[in-house]
C-alpha cells in the first residue's frame, strides 16, 4: 500500500491507523471508549415465577477517543473546521490494525461518525510530523470486521430509513 509514492510502514498491532476517504490519514497509539451498550428493561409475567421477560432497547454507542497519533495531513483539523463553521459532514471512519505483513488483522467502522474534541501536544521544533494528542469521535453505528470495510465517502448519505450505509 503506498501513499503519495510512500510506502507505508505498519508498524506492530499496537498501532491503530484511522482510514477516511479510502485513504490511511493518521495513527494513533491509543484507542479508548470502542463499545456498545444495549439497556433493557425486565417484567415478569402473571403466572409464570420461573423466568422473567427482557424487551431490548436500542443500542447506545461510546463516543472514541485516539490518542497520540501522528499524520501527514489535515484531514481532521479541516473535519473540525468544517463544524466549527456550521457544516457539520459525518463520515464512515475505519479504524485499523495491521499485522507486520501489512495485511488488516481487524476493521472498526464507525458509521456516521463526527469529531467532538481535538487537543494538540506540546510543540516541538525537532518534529517532521503533526501530532494529535486526543481526537474523540462520536458516531451513530459500529461494524466489527476482520477485512476493511471501505473507506468512507466525503457524500455520505443516510438511507431511506434515516441510517448510514455502513458500508
Amino acid at each position: 500500500m503506498t501513499k503519495a509514492g510512500r510506502e507505508l510502514n505498519y508498524v506492530t498491532a499496537n498501532r491503530f491507523y484511522i482510514e477516511i476517504e479510502s485513504s490511511v490519514t493518521a495513527c494513533f497509539s491509543e484507542c479508548q471508549g470502542l463499545g456498545v451498550t444495549i439497556k433493557t428493561e425486565k417484567f415478569s409475567e402473571g403466572g409464570v415465577n420461573e423466568q422473567q421477560r427482557v424487551l431490548l432497547n436500542p443500542a447506545e454507542f461510546s463516543d472514541v477517543t485516539l490518542k497520540r497519533g501522528i499524520t501527514n495531513d489535515l484531514t481532521f483539523w479541516n473535519w473540525i473546521n468544517k463544524i466549527l463553521s456550521s457544516k457539520a459532514e459525518r463520515r464512515n471512519v475505519n479504524i485499523l490494525v495491521f499485522n507486520q505483513a501489512g495485511e488488516t488483522m481487524q476493521c472498526w467502522t464507525l458509521i456516521g461518525a463526527i469529531p467532538i474534541s481535538w487537543k494538540a501536544p506540546s510543540l516541538s521544533a525537532d518534529s517532521s510530523t503533526a501530532a494529535i494528542e486526543e481526537l474523540t469521535l462520536t458516531y451513530e453505528g459500529l461494524k466489527v470486521d476482520k477485512t476493511r470495510s471501505g473507506g468512507a465517502s466525503i457524500n455520505l448519505k443516510r438511507d431511506g430509513s434515516g441510517y448510514f450505509a455502513s458500508n
